[in-house]
């Protein structure tokens, strides 16, 4: 069976407390095999026989949401899918070692053109931002707490939901998936 992330949104931040034995227990009711956690911020990696992933999504959202009773967005990433974005090198090699923030955000889908042209409109000296297929990647050169972009700020402009994790996270991630 695939082995399969979900990248919960918003999950123990806010007052939205979730046990992490509880949402083990949630993923294998629904069918899922081999549920684990990685770190107390939404991080679930399992194996699924589904194919279709994006309504796995959608059936994990339902589940979760009447779970814990309030809406948990669920980006969902195969274990090469991960690979391939915390391996992908969105800046050149000046950019990387002067940020201070590495961060990656998962989206349903690729934003479209209009989307793509706000983004871009967001870089400056501080912040850069690229996209490769579903992940929009966020260095800057200051600490994420102290850049005045946000993920509220990138939901708000793009207007998708995302959910974001940073780069260390990820590679922590593809060595256990």
């Amino acid at each position: 069976m695939p082995r399969c992330i979900a990248f919960l949104r918003a999950v123990n931040v806010g007052g939205r407390l979730v046990k992490m034995d509880a949402l083990r227990a949630a993923f294998e009711s629904l069918g899922l095999a081999n549920v684990s956690t990685f770190i107390a911020s939404g991080n679930v990696l399992f194996e699924t026989r589904a194919r279709q992933l994006g309504a796995l999504e959608r059936k994990v959202e339902t589940h979760l949401a009447q779970a814990f009773g309030f809406e948990i967005d669920t980006f969902i990433r195969t274990d090469a899918e991960l690979a391939a974005a915390a391996a992908h090198a969105p800046f050149d090699a000046a950019v990387g070692a002067a940020a201070q923030t590495q961060v990656v955000g998962f989206l349903r889908e690729p934003p479209g053109d209009a989307a793509r042209a706000t983004l871009a409109a967001l870089n400056s000296d501080v912040d850069r931002f690229a996209l490769h297929g579903r992940e929009l990647y966020w260095w800057s050169r200051v600490k994420q707490s102290e850049s005045t972009f946000s993920n509220a700020a990138f939901e708000k402009a793009l207007r998708m939901r995302a959910t974001f994790r940073g780069l260390n996270t990820l590679q922590r991630i593809v060595a256990l998936a």
